[in-house]
C-alpha cells in the first residue's frame, strides 16, 4: 500500500471505533455477562447470529456517508418523507430508555469506584452533566481519541481476564449451558434472547449515528473518506466489538454460571458483582483496576450515545431547514464547520437528558428489567429500520459503484427475513402465551 493510501486510511480510521465504544457498553458489560451467566455457552450461537444479520445493515450506514457525502438521514428523506418518519418514530420510541440505561449502569460503576453513598438518580444527573459539558465545547478528536485508547485498553484487559479463567481447564460439560435448554422456550427465556438480539452488538439505528460520525470525522481531518476505507474502518470496529462479546459471555459463564450465581437487579450491585467477576479472575490486586476500567468504558459508552441522539435532532433540524431543497453535503477542506444546527444539538443535550433523568427516577431501582425493556424495544424496530436502510443503498441515490454488492445484499435479504420473523413470533407469544 502506498505511503498515499496509507495515510487516507489512518485519516479514516475512527467512526468505527467510536461505534465500537459505543457498542460495548450495556449490550456487552451487561446482557453478554448476564448470558454467560444464566445459560453458560449456550447462547453463544445467537450473538453471533445477531452479529452478522446486522452487520449488512449496520455498514450501509458509512457506506453511504462515504459515498455521497451525506448521511442516512438525507438518504431516508430522499427514499420518501415516510421512509425518514418511521426513522424519527423508531428514535422517539428508544431515545429515552436506551440513554437511561447507559447512564444508569455508568452511575452504578461510578458509586461503587467512589463509594459514593448517593440516590443512582443524582449520581446519573452528575453523569449526564458532566457528558454534556464535554460536548457543548465541541470536543470530537478528544472523543475520538479518548475511545481508541479505552478500547484498546479495554480489549487486552479483557483478552487477559479470560485467559486467566482458563488457568485452570474448564468442565465443558459443566458450562456448556445445555441444561438451561428447555429454560429458554419460557417467556422470560425467549424475552433475554430477543432483548440479546435487540443490542447485540448494538441497535441498528446506530448506522444513522455512523454516517454523522463519518462526515464529523472528514471535518476533523479534511479528508473525505473512500468507500473502502470507510467500510474497512467499520469492520475492524465490529469485528472489535463481536470478538468482545464472545470474551464477556466466556467470562459470565467460567466465573459466576459454575458457581450457580445471578446477577442483582439494581444497578450498583449489579456493578459489584461485575468487578467481582474480575477481581476472581486476576486476582483482588486487581480490583481497583477493573472498576475504574469499567467505569471508564462505560462513561465512553455514555459519551457517545449523549453525542449520537442530539446530533440526529440537530440534522432532523437542519433538513427541516432547508424547506425541501437540496442538502449542504460536508466539505471535508472546511474543518471545524458543522453541517448540523449547533443550537439544535445543545438543545437536543438538554432534552434527552432530562428525559433519561425521568426515566431512571421512575424506574431506576428495577434495572435489570429496565434493560430487558430497551433492548426489546431495539429489537422490535430493526426491521423497520434494516428495511428503510436497505432501499437507501441500493435507490438510484447512491452510485451505482458503491452499492452493495451481490454477496452483501443476499446477507441483507437473509438478515431482514430473520429479524421480521423474530419480531413476529415474539409477538405472537405475548398474545397468546
Amino acid at each position: 500500500m502506498r505511503s498515499s493510501s496509507k495515510a487516507a486510511l489512518r485519516a479514516a480510521i475512527g467512526p468505527g471505533l467510536l461505534m465500537a465504544g459505543a457498542a460495548v457498553g450495556v449490550s456487552h458489560l451487561v446482557q453478554a455477562t448476564r448470558s454467560g451467566a444464566e445459560y453458560g455457552l449456550l447462547l453463544i450461537p445467537v450473538v453471533l447470529l445477531a452479529c452478522l444479520i446486522k452487520y449488512p445493515f449496520l455498514e450501509f450506514g458509512p457506506r453511504y456517508a462515504a459515498a455521497t457525502g451525506h448521511n442516512l438521514l438525507v438518504g431516508y428523506r430522499r427514499l420518501g418523507r415516510w421512509a425518514l418518519w418511521l426513522y424519527v418514530l423508531v428514535t422517539v420510541g428508544t431515545v429515552f430508555p436506551i440513554q437511561a440505561v447507559v447512564t444508569l449502569t455508568t452511575a452504578g460503576l461510578f458509586a461503587l469506584v467512589f463509594d459514593v453513598d448517593m440516590s443512582v438518580t443524582l449520581i446519573s444527573a452528575m453523569v449526564l452533566t458532566a457528558c454534556i459539558v464535554f460536548l457543548m465545547i465541541g470536543a470530537y478528536k478528544g472523543l475520538d481519541l479518548g475511545m481508541k485508547i479505552i478500547m484498546a485498553a479495554l480489549s487486552v484487559s479483557t483478552f487477559v481476564a479470560v485467559m486467566l479463567a482458563f488457568r485452570e481447564a474448564p468442565d465443558w460439560g459443566a458450562i456448556s449451558g445445555v441444561a438451561e435448554w428447555s429454560r429458554l422456550w419460557s417467556l422470560a427465556g425467549l424475552g433475554f434472547v430477543l432483548a440479546l438480539l435487540g443490542w447485540m452488538p448494538i441497535p441498528l439505528d446506530v448506522a444513522a449515528w455512523h454516517s454523522i460520525w463519518t462526515q464529523e470525522r472528514a471535518r476533523s481531518t479534511g479528508h473525505a473518506p473512500s468507500v473502502r476505507d470507510a467500510v474497512f474502518d467499520f469492520r475492524l470496529g465490529y469485528a472489535g466489538a463481536t470478538v468482545i462479546a464472545v470474551f464477556f459471555i466466556l467470562l459470565g459463564a467460567l466465573l459466576m454460571y459454575s458457581a450457580g450465581a445471578s446477577f442483582a437487579t439494581g444497578a450498583a450491585a449489579f456493578s459489584a458483582q461485575l468487578v467481582d467477576m474480575y477481581a476472581q479472575s486476576l486476582g483482588e490486586w486487581s480490583r481497583s483496576l477493573i472498576a475504574v476500567a469499567a467505569l471508564t468504558t462505560m462513561f465512553s459508552t455514555t459519551l457517545a450515545v449523549t453525542d449520537a441522539y442530539p446530533r440526529v435532532l440537530a440534522a432532523l433540524l437542519g433538513m427541516l431547514q432547508d424547506h425541501g431543497d437540496e442538502p449542504r453535503q460536508v466539505d471535508p477542506s472546511r474543518k471545524g464547520r458543522r453541517d448540523v444546527d449547533w443550537w439544535g444539538y445543545r438543545i437536543g443535550l438538554l432534552v434527552i437528558a432530562s428525559g433519561a433523568l425521568l426515566l431512571i427516577w421512575f424506574a431506576g431501582a428495577q434495572f435489570t428489567r429496565f434493560v430487558d425493556v430497551a433492548t426489546i424495544l431495539s429489537f422490535l424496530s430493526a426491521p423497520i429500520l434494516a428495511w428503510i436502510t436497505f432501499r437507501v443503498v441500493t435507490s438510484p441515490d447512491m452510485p451505482a459503484e458503491a452499492r452493495p454488492g451481490p454477496g452483501l445484499r443476499a446477507l441483507a435479504w437473509v438478515g431482514f427475513i430473520l429479524l421480521l420473523g423474530f419480531s413476529l413470533v415474539w409477538a405472537a407469544w405475548r398474545l397468546w402465551a
